[in-house]
């Protein structure tokens, strides 16, 4: 089972929005076959926010989409966290912009559930482990993106 813990920054989600992400992401997890407790959050913020939290963490003084912190992925100088039995796996954070994800909605001519939906799921894969760092990364990523969001049913 997945936990999700939605914190809205901006005041500018609503209910039908999160419980869209929430059915999402449950069936991404079925489609990722993860057993097992699991539990993650998802901040809804403004452009503002999300730029000083990519200048700090990730050295881009500009706004963003979407950004993960993924709990299981360690870096130089980091302890690995284990996973306690009995205890829920953590996958992690996921940051979302509303104000790019409006943006983009209308740049890209679809729905704001359809780019929200988008983003959450970008961020989840992230969270998996997945990236777009290198053609081949973006390619099984964006692949795995398109085949969940088809058999979901939240196509362009």
């Amino acid at each position: 089972m997945l936990e999700i813990y939605f914190d809205d920054e901006v005041s500018r989600v609503n209910d039908v929005t999160k419980e869209l992400i929430t059915k999402l992401l449950l069936h991404a997890a079925t489609e990722e076959k993860l057993i097992g407790e699991l539990e993650l959050s998802i901040t809804f913020m403004s452009d503002s926010e999300i730029q000083q939290i990519n200048a700090e963490y990730r050295g881009k003084n500009a706004s963003t989409d979407v950004i993960s912190f993924a709990l299981e992925e360690t870096s130089e100088g980091e302890i690995e966290i284990k996973e306690i039995e009995g205890m829920p796996r953590v996958l992690g954070d996921i940051l979302i912009s509303v104000d790019t994800a409006m943006r983009q909605a209308k740049e890209y001519g679809h729905d704001y559930h359809r780019e929200i939906g988008f983003l959450a799921l970008h961020g989840f894969l992230h969270l998996l482990g997945y990236d777009h760092m290198n053609e081949a990364e973006e390619a099984e990523m964006f692949g795995r993106q398109n085949e969940i969001l088809a058999s979901f049913g939240l196509e362009r």
